[in-house]
């Protein structure tokens, strides 16, 4: 199998598999318990807080595990809005990931003003309508991604923070996709809440952490017992967050010497520019200056990207049309739609995201069979 779909999960590390097992078995401890056999999985928890910690340079005390991105970007939204019960508006951006849109359309159900903030054909922010929208004063909190989980086109969320913060508006940053990618020193950025997911950088299903800046106004969403500091109801996760802290950790050592991520960067753009040169009417959807070094998103002019993912299946290849999250749908998805790519285009593009793990033969194996499923569709096809 050659798997091109890291965006949407990553292949455990053996050693993450290693690590959880024993906590998948004998050492089933509930954390909160006093005796000596809960205390150990309470220190295999801290450990694990302390390497998801510094991987992101914030402190161990302002991470609080979640069940993943999604519980993490929920949770996210409804606490800075909660606490700022005078404000009904909140500002995003119009490429967000489900986790961050369909919230934020409920909340639009309780009167909130949802104001989406537009990307430009390359899928670029439009930071002075950010900051126009800013300067209005009602914004409860703004909700804007590090890195597009469909392009990888990064936004720059210094610049983001710092418009925030001159308003005196707390900004929520979904980095799931940014994570295990991009080196992330939340102690310098101007933002409160930062979310990811442990299984887009070789950790498991199931795990994430919410980063709440300590002293920020936020609210829990899950209330129950008194785990993570009270801030998360409910018995830790223990082998999914072991996991998540060896993966974090991991990370973290290979991001040190990057050349891991070089690598993949030199294969994912090998893979672009031979798709361009073999197959006519090709087209590279994002700003390929400034996007994570994994992802390429390109459309098959005239086509449906339905049919080219099926082909690709049967010969082992797997790749997307967008976020794992909203496949099945036959529209483009709502990222290339913002960006205004024209029908015929945005049909037909792919997603190609690489991850470490992913060979030169791969991606050699990949370019040998394309060109050949994108002819045969064009042969079928009636002339536009």
């Amino acid at each position: 199998m050659i798997y091109l779909d890291n965006n949407a999960t990553t292949r455990p590390y053996p050693q993450v598999l290693e690590q959880m097992q024993p906590y998948l078995a004998d050492a089933y401890g509930n954390p909160s318990s006093v005796h000596r056999f809960g205390q150990e999985a309470r220190q295999a928890v801290e450990q694990a807080r302390y390497r998801v910690a510094n991987l992101l340079h914030c402190q161990p005390g302002e991470v609080i595990f979640t069940s993943g991105g999604t519980e993490a970007d929920n949770a996210a939204i409804a606490g800075l809005a909660a606490a700022q019960p005078g404000k009904k508006t909140i500002i995003t951006s119009s490429v967000e990931h489900s986790a961050v849109r369909e919230p934020l359309a409920r909340m639009a159900e309780r009167g909130y003003n949802i104001v989406e903030i537009p990307v430009n054909q390359k899928g670029d922010l439009d930071y002075t309508a950010l900051q126009s929208a800013l300067s209005r004063g009602d914004a409860a909190l703004a909700a804007i991604m590090a890195a597009n989980n469909e392009t990888g086109v990064l936004f720059d969320i210094a610049t983001v923070g710092n418009l925030c913060r001159d308003a005196g508006v707390a900004l929520h940053v979904d980095a799931v996709q940014m994570a295990g990618k991009l080196p992330i020193d939340f102690a310098a950025l101007p933002v409160q809440t930062l979310a990811i997911s442990a299984h887009k950088f070789h950790g498991p299903k199931g795990v994430g952490s919410l980063i709440v800046r300590r002293g920020s106004r936020w609210q829990p969403l899950i209330r129950g017992g008194p785990q993570e500091r009270d801030r998360r109801g409910g018995t830790e996760n223990v082998p999914g967050i072991v996991g998540m802290g060896a993966a974090a950790e991991l990370t973290q050592q290979k991001m040190q010497t990057p050349d891991a991520f070089t690598r993949m960067a030199a294969l994912r753009d090998k893979l672009e520019t031979n798709i361009i040169e073999a197959i006519a009417e090709t087209t590279i959807n994002g700003n390929t200056a400034s996007r994570i070094s994994n992802t390429t998103n390109i459309g098959f002019t005239g086509l449906e990207a339905e049919a080219i993912l099926l082909l690709l299946s049967q010969h082992d290849i797997c790749a997307s049309a967008g976020a794992a999250c909203s496949s099945g749908s036959l529209e483009p998805s709502h990222v290339l739609r913002a960006m205004k790519l024209p029908d015929r285009v945005a049909h037909g593009s792919l997603r190609f995201s690489l991850s470490e793990l992913t060979t030169e033969t791969e991606i050699a194996a990949t370019l040998e069979i394309l060109p050949g499923i994108i002819e045969q569709l064009r042969k079928v096809l009636p002339a536009a």
